[in-house]
Order: structure tokens, then C-alpha cells, then sequence
């Protein structure tokens, strides 16, 4: 087993694949040998439904069982190369609504860190809407003040782009870089290197807690709340597309779902 998964980890790394997948691949792939008890390369169809039922059976969220699923694909297309083996198809994916918080509450909660770094963090995650990764790993290099810029480099799916930065936090952005190195994390921890994700979501429920906000967000609420309200400025989708970096125009549109003026119109009848 320890062989295999450091096969996983060299295949997944030569391919590209984020540090985040590969681990959690080979958390898959290591819980699928805790429970079936015996050689992977033997497993039938059946034994892998088994597995996959279980998830199901503990309660895991469609999304996590369509993880196992990719990562259960991978092994046996990708590393065994079983040709006898037919790619197992995703669990349909719930269809949850974003969690989005409103302007108000937007500006509550990056107000209630008094740490410059943490409310930035949160501020220009919201701004230009980062996931919490491409938040953490930005480097100074990557802010433009003069042009109103950030460059995402190799974010999800390995592509860079470009994204907006608003002209409110010119001057707190200026006063975290003044006297920095170029390639130095925007957000680097107090021990070196940047600050974990761990961190930015400890910083981030802190903020909602003291701000009051009983709803369930999370995170990546502020790029679900950055989406939202571009929509409702009138931007058009396709635009909001580039700036996330969405690969498919219908990964956008579930915004425009929680924007529909013509909805928002309509009176109850009772």
C-alpha cells in the first residue's frame, strides 16, 4: 500500500494535478484498502459499488462521493490500466443553492478584524473573488495598485488569469507590501511561508460570529457573494465567468439563479 501510494502521489504530481487533489486522492484510495481488506488490483465492480454505497451509508455529501469516485477512476484507468474496466459514472450532484451574504453584511464582517493582514485577506477575497487558495497563495508581485489587477497564477485547472481589485484597499494593500520582497506571499504566516487554509477559515467564522451573521457560510461565501453581486450590477455573466475562472459558462449561471429581478418582482398572494 505504501507503494502505491507514492505511485498515486509521483503520477498525480507529473500530471499537474493540485497539491489539494493528490491529497485527497490518496485519502480515498487508502480508506478504500482500510475497508475492502484486500489487493486493490483485484477489486471487482461489484466490491467498488460496495464502497461507494458505504460513503453514502455515512452520511457523505453527493460531492464527496463524486471525489471518491474520480479518485477510484484514476487508479484503476490511470494506474492499473485495467482495460477491463469501465469508468464508473458520478453520483448526481445535489443542487444546493450558494450561501451569499449581502453587501451590509459583507462590510460587517471584514470590519471586525482588527488584524491589517486577516482583513485583508477577507476583503480581497471578496473583492476579486478568490478561492481561499488563490487568496493564500498570491504573491506581492501579483497586485497591481496602479492598474486595479491581480494575476491568479495556476489557479484551479492549472490556468492563470486576471482579476479585478478594488480601489478601497489601495492604501491597506500599500502599507502590508511597503518594503517587501516581489516574491514574498501576500499573506505570509508569522512563521514563514504563507498562512494555511485552516487559518483563513478560523479568521473568516470568527469575523461572522462577531459580526452577528447566523447564516451558514463559509468561506468561499465571499466568491459566492463577489458573483452574485456583480450580477446584480448589471455585469454581464460571460464576464463574471472570465473573472472566477469557471471553465464552463454553466457553473456561472447558478448565480443568476439568486438574481432574478423578475422573481424579486413578484408579490405573495397571501
Amino acid at each position: 500500500m505504501p507503494n502505491l501510494i507514492e505511485i498515486l502521489h509521483q503520477e498525480m504530481r507529473l500530471r499537474n494535478y493540485s497539491p489539494k487533489t493528490v491529497k485527497a486522492y490518496t485519502r480515498v484510495i487508502g480508506d478504500l484498502y482500510k475497508k475492502v481488506k484486500k489487493p486493490l488490483r483485484e477489486l471487482s465492480e461489484s466490491d467498488i459499488k460496495t464502497y461507494l454505497l458505504g460513503l453514502h451509508d455515512r452520511g457523505l455529501s453527493s460531492q464527496s462521493v463524486a471525489l471518491a469516485t474520480n479518485a477510484i477512476n484514476f487508479l484503476y484507468r490511470d494506474i492499473y490500466k485495467r482495460k477491463d474496466y469501465t469508468p464508473l459514472r458520478h453520483p448526481k450532484r445535489s443542487q444546493k443553492l450558494p450561501v451569499v451574504l449581502t453587501r451590509t453584511e459583507i462590510e460587517r464582517l471584514i470590519a471586525q478584524s482588527k488584524n491589517l493582514k486577516h482583513r485583508l485577506l477577507l476583503a480581497i477575497s471578496y473583492a476579486a473573488g478568490l478561492r481561499v487558495s488563490e487568496a493564500l497563495s498570491l504573491r506581492v508581485r501579483d497586485i497591481d495598485l496602479q492598474e486595479l489587477i491581480i494575476t491568479v497564477r495556476q489557479g484551479k485547472g492549472c490556468k492563470d488569469r486576471r482579476t479585478v481589485l478594488s480601489q478601497k484597499l489601495i492604501s491597506d494593500l500599500s502599507s502590508l507590501i511597503m518594503g517587501r520582497d516581489d516574491k514574498s506571499y501576500l499573506f505570509e504566516s508569522e512563521r514563514g511561508g504563507k498562512l494555511t487554509s485552516e487559518t483563513a477559515s478560523a479568521v473568516f467564522r470568527s469575523s461572522l460570529k462577531k459580526a452577528g451573521i447566523k447564516k451558514d457560510a463559509s468561506f468561499h461565501s465571499l466568491r459566492h457573494s463577489f458573483a452574485t453581486h456583480l450580477l446584480e450590477n448589471g455585469v454581464d455573466v460571460r464576464y463574471v465567468q472570465e473573472l472566477l475562472g469557471h471553465a464552463n459558462i454553466r457553473t456561472t449561471q447558478i448565480y443568476t439563479h439568486l438574481t432574478n429581478p423578475a422573481l424579486k418582482n413578484i408579490k405573495s398572494p397571501l
